[in-house]
């Protein structure tokens, strides 16, 4: 569309909108926006999921309201870096470079701040829960979803009874949970698992998606069918002025009405060129994707203290997880994944390991463990939409209908102060 047809369409109330970033939140945004009448288009440097959005668990993990960063974590910062395999780790040579992001995370685990960010955590997941409800409907996505729950595990007494806090802590916020004490219990849900795991929390209501891949791919699918375009463009540049802002796509540019920044890991490069210096890191997470019939999977385990997950995906397994604050330009280590599924084979004595696909993607995380999700300093008619972490499909059509209120100028379902970019 030429700049007096845009001009004309915002005129009457239509917009040419452009999202940056074709992953699930970007997709889901764009699917959202385009369902209140505006123009869409989606840019990325790579095309449609081909980032995290590919392959992580597939579950849209609504219980998870506790921030990464809790009391006391920073004292095992020490353990992290002498051990490169465990559930949470920091290279070596990659340390130096995230100690300011690892001072706010230090910070945002003191008590005032994570209480207020479960609680701003906990406002989301509500609306994430309601929002994915809606996006199903809205686009006869059942087919696509699997409604099993979830069991986290507990080995012994003393890791349950220090789970509790917790538990009361979802259940504060309306989440349903049952505890299990033994493993008989826990065999009913999930057989096949070791007995060394003694207690577990269920979380009935738990959703995933049977790949979380093929599900961006179907939503991409509704957008273009209704009159949507996805270009494989890489952004290399934003710039705001008086209320106008373009995107410079190398070879020309382009100047829509509003731009939402949805490019997950690599979102505070552009944001940088706005002005906006946020301190976004990257949780590298790994995963071995089994094929079908490699284990009797009937709901999605979380083994966490050992910072991994059994899920279903198109009917196979897919084991997991982990948190590597690795950046973006280290190479992958994919002896994680290995330490992962060589776990996995212990805890599930039955797993089939032959044929597993290994996968690592970069997932943007924010040192509180909150995304960002408002408007540029630099232009209100640019809006972020990013640093979900590992959360990003459990919150993307929760951040699709906050956009889309921030875009046209409502009141949103729950306040953003806590999300808001300026909070750093």
């Amino acid at each position: 569309m030429g700049k007096a047809a845009a001009t004309k369409a915002s005129s009457q109330g239509i917009m040419t909108i452009a999202v940056i970033g074709a992953g699930i939140v970007g997709v889901s945004t764009a699917l959202r926006l385009q369902s209140l009448g505006h123009q869409v288009t989606i840019y990325d440097r790579k095309g449609l999921a081909a980032e995290a959005s590919a392959g992580n668990a597939g579950a849209f993990a609504f219980s998870e309201i506790i921030p990464l960063a809790t009391p006391g974590m920073m004292r095992k910062a020490p353990k992290w870096l002498l051990d490169p395999m465990g559930p949470l780790s920091i290279p070596p040579r990659y340390a130096l470079q995230l100690a300011p992001w690892l001072l706010r995370f230090w910070r945002a685990s003191w008590r005032d701040r994570y209480t207020a960010s479960m609680a701003a955590q906990s406002a989301l997941m509500g609306l994430a829960r309601a929002a994915l409800e809606r996006q199903i409907s809205d686009t006869d996505g059942e087919f696509l979803i699997q409604r099993d729950g979830q069991l986290q595990l507990f080995e012994g007494e003393k890791q349950y009874q220090a789970s509790l806090p917790t538990w009361e802590a979802r259940g504060q916020a309306g989440i349903r949970y049952e505890l299990l004490q033994n493993p008989d219990e826990i065999a009913e849900i999930q057989p096949g698992l070791s007995r060394q795991f003694t207690h577990a929390g269920y979380t009935p209501d738990w959703i995933n998606t049977v790949d979380p891949k093929t599900w961006c791919e179907y939503l991409a699918g509704q957008f273009l069918a209704r009159g949507g375009r996805i270009e494989v463009q890489e952004v290399k540049g934003l710039s705001a002025d008086r209320g106008s802002v373009s995107l410079d796509l190398g070879s020309h540019r382009v100047t829509p009405d509003r731009v939402v920044l949805a490019a997950g890991a690599w979102s505070h490069q552009l944001a940088r060129g706005l002005g906006d210096a946020l301190p976004l890191e990257t949780e590298r997470g790994y995963n071995t994707t089994l094929p079908a019939g490699a284990f009797d999977l009937r709901t999605h385990v979380t083994f966490g203290s050992h910072g991994f997950v059994a899920s279903r995906i198109n009917g196979g397994v897919r084991i997991g997880g982990a948190v590597e604050l690795g950046g973006l330009k280290l190479p992958p280590n994919f002896k994680r994944a290995d330490v992962l599924l060589k776990k996995a084979c212990r805890f599930m004595p039955e797993l089939d390991r032959t044929g597993g696909t290994q996968w690592m993607g970069f997932r943007p995380s924010m040192p509180d463990s909150l995304p960002v999700i408002g408007a540029s300093s630099a232009s209100d008619a640019v809006i972020y939409a990013f640093g979900h972490g590992h959360l990003g499909l459990t919150q993307s059509a929760a951040t699709a209908e906050l956009v889309a209120d921030l875009v046209m100028a409502r009141p949103p379902e729950i306040s953003l102060a806590a999300l808001s970019p300026q909070r750093f």
